[in-house]
């Protein structure tokens, strides 16, 4: 039996210790940070996501079999490269390959380098510079810091004024830290999230997602790191899915190969269904969040086999996903994406899961007192299964519904595209 440790403390690994937990060969789940809901199926250890030296030392010490990665942040700062050299197994990709994520600029050379269809662009040291070329194209525009920034670094100004004011906040004001700036072509339609399971030139698709990444109803307010998502997607056909494996996914994974950063773990494809064709908005070096809640409920498969075949290099076992369809609900604190209070008390939890069909992953919570608080932007995940995405959204708003804070809003129209 064997002992894993996932690295980090939101929802996306809470959903990755839930589908171990399912998995016969585990016998001991270790989390480091984690946070109150995963303390239930997991065994906290009070480590950040980038100590890396004291995360190998404890994997070391406590016989740790495999290492799951969850955040971009622990990858960035190299932990799959450190737990390699060690000697121990680790799910994830090394820090040069996690530069598919850390760099946008990375991401949008490599692409046009290879034929993979994106949208146009050019990258920006100089404010001035930057400005001159917004000034000269067509409104909306995309605006991406080059670096992380925790989901919020992308902005869509509609006006020259926006244009300017984010500029200056990530070319003046180092906001994110110092860094240059992708300026972006607008595309237009639906966007998708395909995640892959990479090892070198060998991809495996998981089912498809759909995350809202707007604050507020109707796709109104700031972007958020995700306010809800679903699974699968019904507006992208056979053909683009299909299209977007042998023409995006396969080609990066290649590519990477090509530029000597290897890839392995997830590697996550932010797609769009434009009118010419399927392209990238973004690639990510790790699961999704919040699409991960939506998609690990439907993996029938042991993970651990999946995450092991990754690890050591191997032929991946077959992979199936249910019929069953997922819903979920993101329970944020007031005033996310933007500063918010932390510490208020949730409860209600043990009525929203009376539905065995229902599944709550914590996203920020913590213990105190014998209780569950909030401790940050995101807060919940609420996940209804069903056999349709109506009866899933159904089921997951009436969970919702019983949750008590008096601090937390979400989107009641998740879905709203395909409903």
């Amino acid at each position: 039996m064997k002992k894993v440790l996932v690295i980090g403390g939101g929802g996306r690994e809470h959903a990755i210790v839930d589908a171990l937990s399912r998995s016969e060969k585990v016998s001991k789940i270790y989390c480091a940070p984690g946070n109150a809901g995963i303390a239930a199926q997991a065994e906290c250890v009070p480590l950040k996501e980038t100590q890396v030296e004291e995360l190998k030392a404890f994997a070391l010490e406590n016989g740790i079999d495999l290492t799951a990665v969850g955040p971009e942040v622990a990858l960035a700062a190299g932990v799959a490269d450190v737990f390699s050299e060690a000697g121990l197994r680790v799910f994830g990709p090394s820090k040069a390959a996690a530069a598919i994520e850390s760099s946008k600029d990375f991401a949008k050379r490599l692409m046009a380098k290879y034929d993979i269809p994106t949208a146009a662009f050019e990258t920006f040291e100089d404010y001035g510079e930057a400005l001159e070329y917004v000034r000269k194209g067509t409104f909306p525009v995309v605006l991406k810091y080059d670096g992380l920034a925790a989901g919020k670094g992308v902005v869509i100004p509609e006006t020259m004024e926006e244009a300017e004011e984010a500029l200056k906040d990530m070319l003046l004001d180092d906001k994110f830290g110092k860094g240059k700036v992708v300026v972006e072509e607008f595309l237009t339609g639906p966007e998708f999230s395909f995640m892959c399971f990479v090892d070198g030139t060998q991809v495996t698709p998981m089912t498809l997602s759909q995350d809202h990444k707007r604050a507020f109803e109707g796709d109104k307010g700031p972007n958020t790191g995700g306010m809800g998502a679903y699974s699968p997607v019904p507006i992208i056909t056979e053909e683009d899915i299909e299209y977007s494996l042998e023409h995006i996914m396969k080609p990066v994974a290649a590519a990477m190969v090509s530029e000597g950063c290897p890839f392995k773990g997830v590697l996550y494809g932010g797609l769009m269904k434009t009118p010419s064709g399927v392209k990238v908005i973004e690639f990510n070096c790790r699961f999704g969040d919040p699409e991960t809640e939506v998609v690990l409920p439907r993996l029938e498969s042991d993970i651990y086999d999946i995450f092991s075949a990754v690890a050591d290099g191997t032929p991946m076992p077959d992979v199936k996903w249910s019929a069953k369809v997922t819903m979920g609900f993101v329970m944020a604190s007031n005033g996310y994406p933007g500063s918010y209070d932390k510490g208020h008390a949730v409860t209600g939890l043990e009525n929203a899961l009376s539905d065995p069909s229902v599944r709550i992953y914590h996203m920020g919570t913590a213990a105190k007192d014998g209780g569950i608080v909030t401790s940050g932007g995101r807060v919940l995940m609420v996940v209804g299964t069903a056999d349709t995405l109506q009866q899933a959204h159904d089921k997951a708003l009436d969970a919702v519904g019983k949750v008590e804070c008096d601090n937390l809003f979400y989107r009641s129209d998740i879905g709203w595209r395909v409903l």
